[in-house]
């Protein structure tokens, strides 16, 4: 009878065996779902928003085909997407990534400044003179004297308890001067 030998370890300092990164089914499938997902964000996107994103002509294409697509043309057409998708480099797929949520966090950040404008002007009317001397540091091509009529008047109208036009005014003036920067 033949002896058995015993097998021969591995070796795990051997490059060859540290190169194998074991992923799992599932895993493969999840990252395909997450690629399939981010390509209908895509096809929903509007025109003008598309163009905002560089993406390579083929998907290009294949995004402007799935929007113009019905039901189960539209749902192979995704699956098409996403295997495009799944082909493009991480670099690309972080652009896409980065690029759509620019796109969708741009309303939030302008609900953020509009907030920021209607402090400010809250400032302006409760402090006068100091908090306009703030403002015109940072924005020195500000109109002093305009500013301080509506803020004067602005504070009349609360303590006579008449409508705040002049309040609104300041609202709008501060939007012109800061979102024109």
């Amino acid at each position: 009878m033949k002896k058995r030998g015993k097998k021969p370890e591995l070796d795990w300092t051997d490059d060859k065996h540290e190169e194998i990164i074991w992923v799992s089914k599932s895993e493969i499938k999840r990252d395909a779902e997450e690629l399939k997902k981010l390509g209908s964000k895509l096809v929903e996107l509007t025109q003008a928003n598309l163009d905002k994103i560089q993406l390579n002509e083929t998907l290009l294409d294949a995004v402007n085909l799935a929007r113009r697509s019905r039901l189960e043309a539209k749902r192979r057409q995704l699956q098409f997407i996403g295997k495009l998708l799944r082909s493009a480099t991480e670099d690309e797929i972080n652009h896409i990534r980065e690029s759509l949520d620019k796109i969708e966090n741009k309303h939030n950040q302008q609900q953020a400044m509009l907030h920021k404008l209607e402090l400010l002007r809250d400032e302006l009317v409760e402090q006068g003179d100091d908090a306009l001397a703030k403002l015109l540091d940072e924005h020195p091509d500000a109109d002093r004297q305009h500013l301080r009529n509506l803020i004067r008047s602005a504070q009349k109208e609360k303590v006579q308890n008449k409508p705040p036009k002049a309040y609104r005014d300041i609202y709008q003036y501060l939007k012109a001067l800061i979102l024109q920067d």
